[in-house]
């Protein structure tokens, strides 16, 4: 499969995460054996892009509710780090590598998304550099591993929407997301605190600093739970809670508010929330991680 078309290196590989295939492996099953799949089968999951050692463990929580046996194709929706976008785009290659095995990209699908003329293409160089979506095939891959020849992948990178255009592929997505045999990966970490990331809100009703972040996390994480979209944009308005992945949210949640018109019954649940590091000085910093998934009843 690795020879077939244009393929994706792992270029994080080594670096972010292991790139021996086995190492990799037994550092995924070590995690995922700590996790519960109590919300299975996920219809979307919210999972974070950091480094494994960083987010490994928080991640699992996500993936473990992945269900294999229904699931063919898995969309893996990631925030654009690196190159200025008002829109989604696609990716060039036909064929992403892990150190586990090789993804195939739905060209089908692919080639849906594009006739709507909502979608650019990445260049190489883009998707390459891009990690929001790399740090989700391992893990896509480890949780598919039974089902590694039937099912394909729909890699999309989300620019800096704007209300309204959240609104209109949440629409587009929702028809995608009301099919069972679909997943839905949302690429997101969560508060980036500290001077480095000029981003030091502090309640300091709350005590440490540490304690502020994870209050103002969870209030985010709560209204992520309740589906509602317009109050995701209004707190993300009023405390500027910097979520990197605030825009692949903002289009799940309007995909499930469409689907919910049609008395589509879903629920959201965080399982996990793990930070960095401790911050109890402005002079330290942190990135925020959480773990969640969606389900249809």
């Amino acid at each position: 499969m690795s020879n077939r078309g244009n393929c994706r290196d792992a270029k994080h590989a080594g670096a972010w995460y292991s790139a021996s295939g086995a190492q990799l492996n037994a550092q995924l099953e070590g995690w995922l054996s700590h996790a519960h799949s109590s919300f299975r089968p996920a219809r979307a999951i919210i999972a974070p892009h950091a480094g494994y050692t960083y987010c490994g463990a928080c991640a699992a929580h996500a993936y473990k509710q992945v269900d294999p046996s229904v699931t063919r194709r898995v969309f893996i929706l990631g925030p654009s780090h690196h190159v200025a976008l008002s829109r989604c785009a696609l990716s060039p290659a036909e064929v992403y590598k892990t150190p586990l095995y090789d993804l195939r990209i739905d060209q089908k699908v692919y080639a849906e998304l594009g006739k709507t003329g909502m979608f650019d293409r990445m260049t190489q160089k883009t998707d390459l550099e891009e990690h929001s979506i790399e740090m989700h095939l391992p893990y896509t891959a480890k949780a598919m591993e039974s089902r590694r020849d039937d099912f394909t992948i729909v890699p999309v990178l989300v620019g800096a929407l704007s209300e309204s255009k959240e609104q209109e592929y949440g629409r587009l997505f929702s028809k995608y997301l009301a099919d069972p045999t679909n997943l839905f990966v949302i690429s997101s970490d969560f508060c980036h605190w500290g001077q480095r990331f000029n981003y030091t809100y502090y309640d300091d009703a709350q005590g440490e600093i540490y304690r502020s972040i994870e209050h103002l996390d969870k209030m985010g994480m709560r209204i992520i739970e309740s589906l509602d979209p317009i109050l995701f944009t209004n707190y993300l308005k009023k405390y500027r809670n910097t979520i990197c992945g605030r825009h692949p949210i903002g289009v799940l949640l309007n995909a499930v508010a469409e689907l919910r018109k049609n008395d589509i019954d879903m629920s959201f649940t965080f399982l996990n929330y793990a930070q960095s590091s401790e911050c109890r000085s402005m002079d330290d910093s942190s990135v925020s991680y959480a773990a969640g998934a969606l389900v249809v009843h």
